[in-house]
């Protein structure tokens, strides 16, 4: 496992990264727009070295004494899956939820890759191939994540639709492919290493769907990362903006080589490949309601409304989604599926509702945290405010009292409005409309993964105490692959008419 300090250099790499508003950053380390996301991966490598995350990041020595991260754990039991789950709990928690791409999810990318073309069966190569890929993963922390391989909007409006897809291959060569394209929104590509494209990228061979892995600074690959979410300078004032940006953006390759040993042929869907991913997906959004009902409990403390009958109304309303959350990942873990070589992979029937029940009630969570504080939450000074001469007294009297200064009381308030009003909340909530496929996709995964159909239905039907037919619904659990939303190109359109 590797420091923090290493991290940070292995992004001097000549990467070529553009942000919005910016410009080209020539080192995500210093610039301003990034440097503050790269502490934070900094932190996150640091504090599997810190005495007091030994017990949660680090499992129980073996038997010659050594301690894995859980990060890069390949789980066999259930228990692993559960120790492995209090350590993303934990960790996500730090950000509020608001770091959802951190090394873990990394390998759990790698580690769903590996377990998908071991099932597919494609090739022995292809199999040790991704199995080597893993392993260097958990054996380096090396940085990937992860991008489905969608088309920017530009190349779905393009008039013949043979050119719609993301991607292409260039030419084929002995050593691997050449592909050329532009691939749409995917999370954190300024930190990571490494990037997997998806099979929704468009690129066949022999009528199979091509995915592969490729490093950040290949030749010919730029970033364009989306514009900084818009906060204030202050971090009192900014307390999780100034601190937590990911910079969701695109890739575009022109000309980028990938070596067959980074090539995988999967299906249409990334679901076999996203199965741990989902997961911690979950855990990163339990955390953002844990946070915002911890919030909601100091609040309702410094405001003077604990004893508040509807206050406690609004509370136990958090506290019911979060609860739910916590069970379903307890009931994915304790009673999980098992893939056909023996690793534990979360149970979707269980972690499905617990995504929906977040996904369904998290503008119902940010609404409860903006009511209880009331019109203070609006007007809360920063820290300067209540140090200018002209202003301190006063702001000590209107904020202050109650066992709480003026200081403490506004604190509590400026991460509130970070945490629900701020511009990081708008991207994040934007964001998890489209990464994870949203309300759609998650009950497609409740659809398919739900397994009592037919044994609830002729249960049922046995109880009428007449002979009743088999009655066979394994069909509901064919979930059909989407298709992308279809486009006109104004072309179309004009000639239509």
């Amino acid at each position: 496992m590797r420091a923090g300090a290493e991290y940070r250099a292995s992004l001097r790499d000549g990467r070529r990264v553009w942000v919005m508003g910016e410009g080209m950053v020539d080192d995500v380390t210093t610039h301003p727009a990034t440097r503050a996301m790269v502490d934070e991966y900094v932190a996150w490598y640091d504090l599997h070295f810190d005495d007091a995350w030994r017990d949660i990041a680090l499992s129980p020595p073996d038997r010659q004494g050594t301690r894995a991260p859980w990060a890069y754990v390949a789980p066999r039991t259930s228990d692993e899956l559960g120790a492995m789950g209090r350590f993303f709990s934990a960790s996500t928690f730090l950000s509020a939820g608001n770091i959802t791409h951190t090394p873990a999810y990394g390998h759990l990318i790698a580690l769903g890759l590996f377990c998908s073309v071991e099932e597919r069966n494609v090739s022995p190569e292809q199999i040790a191939h991704a199995a080597r890929y893993r392993e260097m993963i958990a054996a380096t922390g090396r940085f990937l994540t992860f991008c489905g391989g969608g088309p920017t909007i530009g190349y779905r409006m393009r008039e013949n639709p043979a050119e719609r897809a993301a991607l292409r291959i260039v030419r084929e060569t002995d050593a691997g492919l050449i592909v050329s394209g532009k691939i749409g929104m995917h999370t954190s590509p300024a930190y990571a290493e490494d990037l997997y494209v998806g099979s929704i990228s468009g690129i066949e061979i022999d009528g199979q769907r091509v995915t592969f892995i490729v490093p950040i600074n290949t030749a010919g690959i730029t970033v364009v990362c989306r514009k900084i979410a818009l906060r204030d300078k202050n971090p009192f004032v900014s307390p999780l903006s100034s601190r937590f940006d990911e910079l969701d953006g695109q890739m575009w390759l022109e000309n980028v080589f990938v070596p067959w040993e980074k090539v995988f042929f999967l299906g249409q869907s990334p679901e076999p490949v996203v199965r741990w991913l989902v997961w911690h997906h979950l855990y990163g959004w339990l955390s953002k309601g844990e946070f915002t009902l911890g919030l909601a409990l100091a609040l309702s403390d410094a405001m003077g409304l604990a004893r508040h009958e509807a206050t406690i109304d609004y509370l136990l309303e958090l506290v019911t989604t979060v609860q739910t959350v916590r069970s379903c990942l307890v009931a994915c873990e304790r009673d999980p599926h098992f893939t056909a070589s023996g690793y534990c992979a979360p149970n979707h029937a269980h972690l499905s509702v617990g995504g929906l029940a977040i996904l369904n009630a998290r503008a119902r969570m940010a609404e409860i945290l903006r009511i209880l504080p009331g019109s203070s939450l609006v007007v809360a000074p920063s820290d300067h405010d209540l140090a200018a001469p002209e202003l301190a007294e006063g702001l000590a009297r209107s904020f202050g009292g109650g066992g709480y200064s003026a200081l403490q009381r506004a604190a509590l308030l400026q991460m509130a409005w970070d945490h629900v009003s701020s511009a990081l909340d708008g991207r994040e909530s934007a964001f998890e409309l489209h990464a994870s496929g949203g309300v759609p996709a998650w009950r497609g995964r409740l659809r398919h993964h739900f397994t009592d159909y037919n044994d609830l239905a002729n249960r049922v039907a046995g109880s009428l105490g007449i002979a009743m037919p088999a009655i066979d619904l394994d069909h509901i659990r064919e979930v059909p692959w989407a298709p992308r939303r279809a486009v006109t190109p104004a072309a179309a359109t004009a000639k239509s008419n």
